[in-house]
This record gives structure tokens, C-alpha cells and sequence, in this order.
């Protein structure tokens, strides 16, 4: 395979914004689904690689969600991040030494993207799943990837795993997430672009509009479906995670923090103590700003970013059994 061009990062402000000032998100170009039959990337352990950074919250999801069904043998994962250049150059594997994969050996996601699409110029997103075999990226559909990590990987599966995604909630699950899309999850991102102010206080408006909601929803409930965790709680958890540590900074005048909330916030400390929710949510690298101190005031999180025991705070003890008929269990089991 001939080494692929590497690319300079596309700018959301200048390829994703309306004529009106509304951020609109660039469409997923590999989707196709995974499953049997010729039209679908085959199920096999071992086949696959899944790529994620720390501070997005649509690849987060899925580093989550392989962990709580015991896919890390089967599915292969690593983290890319931001390297120091000229232009950006998008995702980059910086962790690794020699800064390029160890499995794919190669330094830029967009050359895996270059890999599977040389004509495709849009942003080099993660999540990102590559097929080992040929290098190339086969699915970057966060909206389905972790269903179908739920659904179409369910033989590979750990014993016991939970039911993340159980069948007689699927219509509701996948009608919520389209909820949480659309005014949570990209909401925080059409407040954070939005040109004009027109765009920014109608995204506003919804975020607000839908956490309160959801606070009303969790008075009741330990999570948002009842009893149990389900694919909706991580999609909601990881927002959650980066509002209070990084979002904040770029939201403008903030109406509350996620602490503000009493029964959000209980209920993302409920989350957070499992261990696969923690283990894949690096709050202190979040809130690490990346700005250098210049001027006579410096932003909150390149003063206190270092001084703040976030893990500790997220830990701090909750009450949310107290709203559940199964208070020990906090997922559903296939039988």
C-alpha cells in the first residue's frame, strides 16, 4: 500500500457552519453496519482496532461501552491526541512511542482515513474502527457503533455481561438517544460554534431546556431508563464528564454546572463508580488547557486545572440506590 498523504485538519468553523451561523456536523462517511450478510463488515475477534481521544466524547462512549462487555480481547484500542505542528494535522498517535501505532504503523488517523477514501476530505473523526487486515477505516458511525458493540458483537461478549441495549427498550433507547443527540450531545457543540448569536442562544436554550428535563426524569429514576444502566446513560455520562472540566470555558454566561443539578449530578457520580466508566474518563486531562499564559488574566483551567482532585470530587458519595427496586445491581443481564 502506497504511504498515504498526510493531511492538514479541516476547521468546523469554516466547513460546518450555515448560512444562518448554525453549526451543522459533517456526516459519518463510513457507516456501513456491522452483521452477516455481503453488505456488512463481518464480526471476528481479533479483526479490529478501535480509536478514541481522551477529550471526545463521541469515541469515549465506545471505549466505555467495549469495556463493560468484556470485548478488550476482541477488539484491539488505542488513543490519539494533539501533536505539536505548524498547521493541525488532526488526530495523531502521541502516546506511542515513535509516535505512530504499534499495530498499524502509522503516525495520523487521516492516513488511515487517505487508506480507505483517498478522495475524502472531511475531518478524520474519531471514533474511528480499522480493519488490522488492510489498515483502513471501515466504520466511523458514532451514532450506532455502540449498539452495534451491544448487539452484532453479543457472541463475543464476556459471561454475564450487561444488557446495555435489551431488546423490549430498543424503539425507546434509540428515540432517546436521538433526544440526547440533538439537544445534549451536539448541543453543547452548536452552542460552542454557533457564528451568530441567533444560532448560539437557540442551542442555548435547548441544552438548558433538556437538562432540566432530565433532571425531572432522574428524580425518580437511578437512571434514565429505571433500575438499570443502558446505552442512554453512557451517551448522557459523557457529556456530562467534560461539561463541568472543559465545556464550561467555551458555553459563554453558563445558567448552571452540572453540580448545580442535584440529581444529575448524583446520578453521574453513580456512574462514574463503575469501574469502566472511570477507567476510561481522564477528567484532569480534559480540564488541562492547552493556552499559553499571556495577558494579565489567566482562564480558570490553566490556573487550577493541576490544584483540583477531580477524581475525588466525581467519588464523593451519592445516594441514587435509594431510587431503585434493585438497589446491589446496577445492570440487566441477558438470561
Amino acid at each position: 500500500m502506497a504511504e498515504a498523504e498526510i493531511r492538514v485538519r479541516p476547521k468546523e468553523i469554516e466547513h460546518e457552519i450555515d448560512e444562518r451561523g448554525f453549526f451543522v456536523r459533517q456526516k459519518n462517511r463510513f457507516d456501513t453496519p456491522f452483521g452477516e450478510g455481503e453488505d456488512k463488515l463481518p464480526v471476528e475477534a481479533g479483526r479490529y482496532r478501535l480509536i478514541w481521544a481522551k477529550g471526545c466524547h463521541w469515541s469515549n462512549r465506545a471505549s466505555i461501552v467495549r469495556e463493560l462487555l468484556g470485548l478488550e480481547d476482541a477488539i484491539g484500542i488505542n488513543l490519539v491526541g494533539r501533536g505539536k505542528h505548524e498547521v493541525d494535522l488532526g488526530w495523531e498517535f502521541v502516546y506511542d512511542e515513535n509516535g505512530k501505532d504499534p499495530v498499524l504503523d502509522v503516525q495520523f488517523l487521516s492516513e488511515l482515513y487517505a487508506n480507505a477514501d483517498p478522495e475524502y476530505t472531511g475531518r478524520a473523526t474519531v471514533p474511528a474502527v480499522i480493519d488490522i487486515k488492510t489498515k483502513k477505516v471501515v466504520n466511523n458511525d458514532y451514532v450506532w457503533l455502540t449498539n452495534y458493540l451491544e448487539n452484532e458483537f453479543a457472541s463475543l461478549h464476556k459471561p454475564g455481561a450487561p444488557d446495555l441495549y435489551p431488546e423490549h427498550l430498543r424503539l425507546e433507547i434509540d428515540k432517546y438517544n436521538d433526544f440526547l443527540f440533538d439537544n445534549v450531545n451536539n448541543g453543547v457543540y452548536k452552542a460552542m460554534f454557533a457564528q451568530t448569536i441567533e444560532a448560539y442562544n437557540l442551542a442555548f436554550h435547548h441544552l438548558y431546556k433538556a437538562l432540566d428535563e432530565i433532571e425531572e426524569r432522574l428524580e425518580n429514576n437511578r437512571f434514565l431508563f429505571g433500575d438499570y444502566v443502558t446505552d442512554s446513560d453512557v451517551r448522557l455520562f459523557v457529556t456530562l464528564a467534560r461539561f463541568d472540566t472543559y465545556y464550561f470555558k467555551n458555553l459563554g454566561p453558563i445558567r448552571n454546572r452540572i453540580v448545580d443539578f442535584k440529581n444529575i449530578w448524583g446520578y453521574a457520580r453513580d456512574l462514574y463508580e463503575i469501574p469502566a466508566f472511570k477507567n476510561n474518563s481522564y477528567l484532569r486531562d480534559m480540564a488541562q488547557s492547552n493556552k499559553k499564559r499571556v495577558g494579565i488574566f489567566i482562564d480558570y483551567n490553566t490556573r487550577f486545572w493541576d490544584q483540583i482532585d477531580y477524581e475525588g470530587i466525581w467519588s464523593e458519595p451519592q445516594n441514587r440506590k435509594e431510587k431503585s427496586s434493585d438497589p446491589e445491581h446496577k445492570f440487566l443481564t441477558k438470561e
